[in-house]
């Protein structure tokens, strides 16, 4: 009788036995925090320490995550070394703005991410994947990273841009990748809570790629703008309209919509991307999971046309996608600091600690997964979900702040990779050698090379 193989474990850092020195921290903090976490982190409910920057908490168990997260969010401001780090690029984006300003903004966008406008989005999103794959026709070897970067800023341009967005997607995979290398570290500067006129070294080899994103948004709203003024009748209902249309004395400032534009550019399809390459990569490693998702793609296919109801059609392959998120979170940590100091059950939290809610440990913990480090996805099949708490399971965030574009992004990837693996199989080969390092997102340092196959 034929017995499953163990389940596949994929590369991820070993947690600490032992402290790190100073020094060796603000080096692995540079490098790759992922390195710097260790056995308490997935083993304790919370660890209370004083760190560089002063107080610090990590919150792991689930009741701390929601008090912190929903039940006492209005006391919870968006943490300072986050800030020093994501606010160079995204200024008053949705991910960085707070009080009104960010209010303002979730209230610009929220129509066009309602199930009306994302079901609308299905047939761009299978559009620009059937597209996509015709690249994979003669088959070979492909940085699968590098494509994911490039069929989701497809997808963003098709869906939010409506196919208007400036530049090349050839050098946009590139400069997200120097951008992200550059800007998207935190500087040992950051942790020391030094002034923010103090000069970023390691970021300002990132100034040239910063300055092309925000020419393509420049570009971009220019262009769209004249289309309005010209032909107001003849304009998309999509994001990039809806954002020029809330443009005023009450609504956001030509800058905010800017910085809009650039937040989900640079994190609205990065994150998917990052998702879909260590979901083909799991997969690849563990063909035993592979088989029955490609047989569920087949049947799907062959019966439903329709691209809305793949999501739902499609249980499996929406598990893999959803366990890849569990194990490589494309946002690793989330930040907070407390306005004011509070107590939780025998936890004291002083006012201004450096509060950390680390998907990657939570999705990784000791007492809240069962063999945590495998890739299982029958943890996301619909008899198992129910034995996951909401907040032990944070791919999207929670609270006020959760991530607004989670149902676009489901329903995206599902899409994509019901297109590329019903016509193709991916394999690793012995350059496949990816290891998970945090740069804003969890990348595959050297790539996804992967070998491409007709089915």
């Amino acid at each position: 009788m034929d017995q499953k193989p163990a389940p596949f474990v994929p590369p991820a850092p070993v947690p600490r036995t032992q402290p790190p020195s100073m020094l060796q921290m603000m080096r692995i903090v540079y490098r790759n925090p992922l390195e710097l976490w260790g056995e308490p982190s997935y083993n304790e409910p919370y660890i209370s320490v004083t760190g560089v920057g002063g107080p610090l908490v990590v919150a792991n168990d689930p009741a701390l995550i929601r008090h912190v997260l929903v039940d006492n969010a209005k006391n919870y401001r968006m943490a300072t070394v986050r800030q020093m780090v994501l606010r160079p690029i995204l200024r008053d984006g949705l991910l960085t703005a707070e009080g009104d300003v960010w209010k303002r903004s979730r209230r610009a966008m929220a129509p066009i991410f309602t199930p009306r406008h994302i079901f609308g989005f299905a047939g761009p999103m299978l559009k620009r994947s059937q597209a996509f794959a015709e690249r994979y026709q003669q088959g070979g070897v492909f940085d699968i990273a590098v494509d994911m970067t490039n069929l989701t800023y497809d997808i963003l341009a098709e869906t939010l841009f409506s196919g208007e967005i400036a530049g090349e997607p050839g050098s946009f995979a590139e400069q997200i990748d120097r951008l992200f290398e550059t800007m998207g570290r935190v500087d040992p500067l950051d942790l020391l809570r030094a002034p923010e006129w103090l000069p970023r070294l390691t970021r300002i080899r990132g100034r040239k790629a910063m300055a092309y994103f925000r020419s393509i948004v420049a570009d971009t709203i220019a262009v769209r703008s004249d289309r309005m003024k010209r032909s107001p009748d003849d304009v998309p209902e999509d994001f990039l309209t809806l954002l020029l249309q809330a443009e005023g004395p009450k609504g956001l400032t030509r800058g905010e919509i800017e910085d809009n534009i650039i937040t989900f550019i640079g994190a609205g399809h990065e994150t998917t991307a990052r998702a879909l390459g260590w979901t083909i990569y799991c997969l690849a490693e563990a063909p035993w999971e592979r088989a029955p998702i490609e047989a569920e793609i087949d049947a799907v296919l062959a019966s439903e046309p329709d691209p809305v109801k793949w999501l739902d059609a499609m249980p499996l392959t929406r598990a893999a996608f959803e366990e890849a998120l569990r194990l490589y979170p494309p946002a690793p940590s989330i930040n907070r600091e407390p306005i004011a100091p509070e107590q939780w059950r025998d936890l004291t939290i002083p006012a201004k600690a450096a509060v950390l809610i680390m998907p990657w440990t939570v999705h990784r913990h000791r007492k809240l997964w069962d063999q945590p480090d495998a890739f299982m996805p029958q943890r996301f099949h619909p008899e198992n979900r129910g034995s996951i708490d909401r907040y032990q399971y944070l791919p999207f965030g929670a609270g006020p702040r959760v991530c607004i574009g989670a149902s676009f992004a489901m329903q995206e990837a599902v899409i994509a990779l019901a297109v590329l693996m019903s016509r193709y199989r991916f394999d690793t080969t012995p350059d496949t050698k990816p290891w998970p390092v945090q740069k804003l997102t969890t990348q595959p340092q050297g790539g996804l090379p992967m070998r491409v196959s007709r089915r």
